[in-house]
Parts: C-alpha cells; structure tokens; sequence
C-alpha cells in the first residue's frame, strides 16, 4: 500500500471510529465533554509513564481511560450540587487536570518524546513511518490496526448493548424501570470515548479526534430523526470528510489533520444551511409559511365573527383591515391573495366576505379550539 493510501485508511478508520460513540455524545448533549476527556486523558498517560517508563505499554491506556472516567465523575459531582452548571463544572475539571499534565511533562519528562504538540495536533503523515512486522513482513502502519481493532471495540460494544443505549439516552427514567442500569451505560460509554480517544490521538490528535467525534454526528442529526440511520450517516459522513480533507491537505501543501477538521466544519456548515427539514433555509422557509398560516387564520376567523353584523363593511373592508392587524398594505394584499387563490374569500363592493368554503373551514377550526 503506497503511504498516501494507508493515509487516508486510517483517516476513514479513526473517522467511524469517533462517530459511533458521538453519535450518542451529540443526543446526550454531552459534545464538550468529548473536547474535555481529550484533553485530560494527557494527565492518565504521564502518570502511566512515570509508573511503567516505557511508552508502548498498555497501561498507558489503562490510565486515560481511567482519567476520562475521572473527567466525567468530578464534572458530574460538581455539577450536582447545584452551584455550577454542566458547563462550568467542564470548564473547572478541563483546565485543572489539563494543565497539572503540561506541568508534570514539563517539569520531569522534557527529555521524553511525549510532547503536548504531537497530542494536541498529531500529525497523520507521520503515521505510515511506523511498521508493523510480522515474522519478517512487514503488513502496514501500525497505526492501521489499533485503530481498526478500536473500531470493531465500538463497533461490538454498540451492536451488543444497542437497546440499552437507546432506552438510556432518550428515556433514562425508563431504563430504570426496565432494570437498565443508567449510571453503568452512563460510564460504559464514556469508558469507551476515553479508550477511543486515546486509541486515536497518537496518529490524529486530540483536536481532530474531537472533530470526527462530533462533527458527523452532528451533521447526521440534521439529516435523520432516526437512531440507526443516524450512526449509519455519521460514520459515512466522517470518512467522505476524512478523504476529502487529505485532498484538500494535498492541493493546499498544508497538515492533513488540520484539513480533515476544516473539510468537517465546512460539511457541517453546509447541510447547516441547506437540510430538506433542520437546514436554516428550510426553517426560515417554515417560519414564514407558518406565519402565512396564522395571518390567514386570523383573518377568517375575523371575518367569521364579524359576518352579518352591521360594521362588516368596516371590519371587513379592504382598505380597513391594515388598520385593524396593523399589518402593512403589502403583507394584508398578500394574505387576501393566497385566501381569494384558495377559494375561502370573495371580494364584493371593497369588502371581504366569507365563501362558504371560507366559512366551514372557520367553523371548523374555531368549533376544533374551542372544544379543547
């Protein structure tokens, strides 16, 4: 495989790896808490380090995972007692832990090569220097396979525990009632944030692993309402911006991790502006539809009231009614042309009057208010 494919693979297999995870970090409303257990794991790995002094060893992950599930009990303590809000509680328990990290490295490991540059930015095209050899051969970047064998973690662990994870996130209270323990999924899912934070940030950095966390998530959650097609688009959307963003990196001369989270950010933006029924457009599109709906509402039930009585001619006029609203001239001669267009006014001598579709429909909905 030449380096720039195994790039881009391990672009794709960190990107799918980080969504499923978000994907339940985003409806949770727990987002910053990823950009915070990325940053802390730090702490967990120097504190590893000092105990094993080797880099490769397994408890270094031990430790960020364990400091992740630190990260999220002191935020949740604090938050508890009702003085601080969540994110507040995010923004004592990030720094404090954070920088007690860049101290200790400071201080006693200046002469190690766990630099916080390399945490914090990573740097992808680094990631295919480092080999694996098997009895002689050599397979690949390593970074390859722990970060495939993360995924097929999240993966199973998703597959496996699917409806509780579902019942916990939108019906905690639920879950409860059903013998579904909402602290131990709480805690599950966040062990598995911290592993697959850790697992990642060696080859990509925190700040694109936060990216890939995040990102397609939420731009999936804009697109589908529901949860498996949600983490399907997710993990779709997070590799087409990892591919994307190494082209980008390419035709730029610029980092490739740096590329993958602006190609996220703009993706996101995009079905922002553009989705068919979260997008902005189409929500100011709904704002304005609605307000079409209720001016044209209000003034059948107007006419509906004042129908037959002696001032119809001036409740009713067609030069008086902006007066009445206090509606501009052109917003009221729009409202009486989608009314006359639906065939539920008519106009007579410069006066509005009820047709008798106008008329049952205002029966209608004023018999269907008044009945609640």
């Amino acid at each position: 495989m030449s380096p720039q494919f195994e790039i881009q693979l391990i672009a794709v297999i960190v990107a799918v790896a980080c969504s499923l995870p978000g994907v339940f970090l985003v409806l949770r409303k727990m987002s910053m808490m990823s950009d915070s257990i990325t940053h802390t794991i730090l702490l967990g790995i120097v504190l590893a380090f000092f105990l094993t002094h080797d880099l490769s060893s397994p408890l270094l992950i031990a430790g960020a995972a364990f400091m992740g599930l630190a990260t999220v009990w002191l935020t949740e303590t604090l938050n508890r007692t009702k003085l601080l809000s969540e994110d507040a509680s995010i923004g004592i328990v990030f720094p404090l832990l954070f920088s007690i990290a860049i101290i200790l490295i400071t201080r006693y490991a200046g002469s190690v090569h766990l630099d916080t540059d390399s945490v914090l930015l990573g740097e992808l095209a680094f990631a295919p220097f480092n080999r694996m050899i098997l009895f002689g051969y050599d397979i690949g970047a390593k970074a390859i396979y722990s970060t495939l064998t993360l995924l097929l973690i999240n993966l199973i662990c998703i597959i496996v525990f699917f409806k509780e994870l579902k019942v916990v996130t939108f019906d905690p209270i639920l879950s409860a009632v059903l013998g579904i323990s909402p602290t131990l999924i709480h805690y599950g899912l966040m062990l598995l944030v911290s592993m697959t934070t850790v697992g990642a940030f060696e080859a990509v950095g925190s700040v694109l692993v936060v990216a890939f966390m995040i990102g397609p998530p939420a731009t999936a959650y804009l697109l589908t309402d529901d949860l498996k097609h949600m983490l399907m688009l997710s993990t779709g959307i997070g590799a087409v911006n990892g591919i994307s963003g190494f082209y980008l990196a390419s035709w730029l001369d610029a980092s490739i991790s740096g590329s993958m989270a602006v190609m996220t950010g703009f993706v996101f933006f995009l079905v922002f502006i553009t989705a068919p029924k979260k997008g902005f457009i189409s929500s100011i599109r709904r704002h304005k539809r609605q307000k079409l709906d209720f001016s044209m509402k209000t003034l059948l039930f107007h006419l509906y009231q004042h129908e037959g009585s002696e001032a119809e001619s001036q409740e009713a006029g067609l030069h008086t009614l902006s007066a009445h609203f206090h509606w501009d001239e052109a917003f009221t001669n729009k409202i009486v042309k989608y009314l006359l267009k639906e065939g539920n006014v008519s106009i007579e001598n410069e006066v509005i009057k009820l047709t008798t579709k106008g008329r049952e429909l205002s029966d209608q909905e004023y018999k269907a208010i008044f009945s609640e």
